[in-house]
């Protein structure tokens, strides 16, 4: 990567930054599901070399810059797998997967602590460029371990898997028809949703039922 990033080397790698690159990790993410829902070996192993690929070059360009490398990349990663996993590398005993999480997730936020990176809400942490209906889920989980939402709502309660699934998939033919985007209009919702829930969270006021 270095020598394609060199003035002899390759005139669109060195032309890239850390932003030309984002959209590619997420196709490579992308691509490599649909290796292992095929379950084609080959297909995959080529799909995580190419996923590899993003992380050697974002590692070369902050070489370039003197920020960070591969090898540091790599140290935190072990070291980090090491501090979050103390009923492994430590004596800290757990009793269930439950456990597991409640443990990571204490550790996750005393490591931030005190950083810029800190998390003040129990709702922090959510990547705000997720596909909608993934950052809703994400955000509703949290949400529901924080208390800050209840299983209160029956209006889907008696609705079966696949009769939910082509109700979603009605609700975005819908929109198309009236020239909206599902996709936007659930973000946008979202957003909402999450201001309404840090200020409950804030306040500490009675649960939104979802």
């Amino acid at each position: 990567m270095a020598r394609l990033r060199s003035p002899t080397g390759c005139p669109w790698d060195r032309e890239q930054s850390h932003l030309t690159l984002r959209r590619h990790a997420i196709e490579e993410v992308y691509e490599l599901i649909d290796a292992i829902e095929a379950r084609d070996d080959v297909e995959m192993a080529e799909e995580l070399g190419d996923l590899l690929l993003q992380v050697v070059f974002h590692c070369q360009l902050a070489r370039e810059r003197g920020a960070f490398d591969f090898e540091s990349v790599t140290r935190h990663l072990v070291e980090k797998l090491i501090r979050r996993h103390p009923h492994v590398f430590g004596k800290t005993k757990v009793k269930n997967v439950d456990e597991v999480w409640a443990n990571w997730e204490k550790i996750k936020k005393t490591e931030k602590h005190g950083t810029k990176h800190a998390r003040h809400s129990a709702l922090d942490g959510v990547p705000k460029h997720l596909p909608a209906l993934l950052r809703a889920e994400k955000l509703l989980k949290k949400a529901r371990k924080a208390k800050l939402v209840a299983n209160g709502d029956k209006t889907y309660r008696t609705i079966s898997k696949p009769a939910l699934a082509k109700e979603l998939f009605k609700l975005a033919a819908f929109a198309q028809t009236r020239g909206w985007s599902a996709e936007e209009l659930l973000t946008s919702e979202i957003k909402k949703q999450e201001r309404q829930l840090r200020r409950k969270e804030q306040a500490g006021l009675p649960k939104i039922r979802h």
